[in-house]
């Protein structure tokens, strides 16, 4: 195991976020390493949307041009990466990754995403991306119209279903046995013509990660073209080791600047934040790469 010399900012996880963070921390002439594992959340999915300037590009396609980017900003390092454990030391933190390297750093930022708990369900992790989808504001236009099933629990379905029904009123409510709704909740489903299916889903049918069908357990197949799906989620074990504290939905808590609830250790994207999408990401992993800067520069320059 070797160690490396220190750095002032150490970002775990190098894609929209972290490069997003990295980028506003070289240009002020912050020494950074971005460790990065190479397996983005959204990596199966074919196409970005409501991303200004960026809109129907493939998400590798704008990770690869903002790693080049950043890349050209000389204090910042990039290195693929996985980081397998992180703890405190007098001055800052020090991590270590797979291949055995440790690095420390003045600050930390959690740039790690999440990690999605998809069902065992045939069919469901080929389409996780592509047609079984988590946002109406990210591919909502392109599945517009479309035959479109809602798979979430209670509480999210009930999110969803305006925002759905605005974009296609071919809408059904998969309830997978466990059907919550109140009777007015129903009568208001009925209203507005959505079916509520009660029995669990066997598998799905699709041709190249594009849905065709679903399978119920009870024989039954029905034909669908888009699913949206509130998959259960969990953070990096990284997350609990730092003793971050999470949110009641499991999300880490940040304040208003990206400051997680462990001095000096920021969070931002898809780890901190219910709105998962890569504007919103790289939105966030800008502010904290820039109130990082602040701190470090505000530090060395009064102590």
């Amino acid at each position: 195991m070797t160690r490396e010399s220190n750095v002032d900012v150490i970002i775990i996880g190098g894609s929209y976020a972290g490069l997003s963070a990295a980028m506003a921390l070289g240009r002020s002439l912050r020494t950074v390493l971005v460790l990065d594992s190479g397996q983005p959340c959204n990596r199966q999915t074919p196409h970005s949307h409501n991303f200004l300037t960026q809109d129907g590009v493939q998400p590798a396609v704008i990770a690869a041009q903002a790693r080049q980017q950043v890349a050209g900003y000389l204090t910042v390092q990039l290195r693929n990466d996985t980081v397998i454990a992180a703890e405190e030391r007098p001055d800052g933190f020090e991590v270590t990754t797979q291949t055995g390297q440790r690095f420390q750093g003045h600050k930390l930022i959690l740039a790690t995403g999440i990690q999605d708990r998809l069902p065992d369900i045939p069919g469901f992790a080929a389409c996780w991306g592509i047609s079984v989808i988590h946002c109406p504001y990210c591919h909502g236009y392109e599945a517009r119209g479309k035959r479109t099933a809602i798979w979430a629990n209670e509480e999210h379905t009930r999110h969803m279903l305006p925002l759905v029904y605005n974009l296609t009123q071919q809408l059904t409510v998969l309830a997978h046995g466990a059907p919550n709704f109140l009777a007015e909740q129903r009568a208001s489903l009925h209203a507005h013509n959505i079916q509520i299916l009660e029995t669990d889903v066997a598998a799905l049918e699709h041709d190249n990660g594009q849905l065709t069908g679903i399978v119920f357990k009870d024989g039954r197949r029905e034909s669908f073209e888009v699913i949206y799906a509130g998959v259960p989620f969990s953070q990096f074990d990284i997350v609990a080791s730092l003793g971050c504290a999470l949110t009641e939905q499991g999300r880490i808590q940040v304040d208003a600047f990206q400051r997680t609830s462990v001095e000096g250790v920021f969070a931002c994207g898809d780890n901190s934040s219910p709105l998962r999408a890569v504007a919103q990401a790289v939105s966030s992993g800008n502010f904290a790469g820039a109130v990082v800067n602040m701190e470090l520069a505000t530090r060395h320059f009064w102590q």
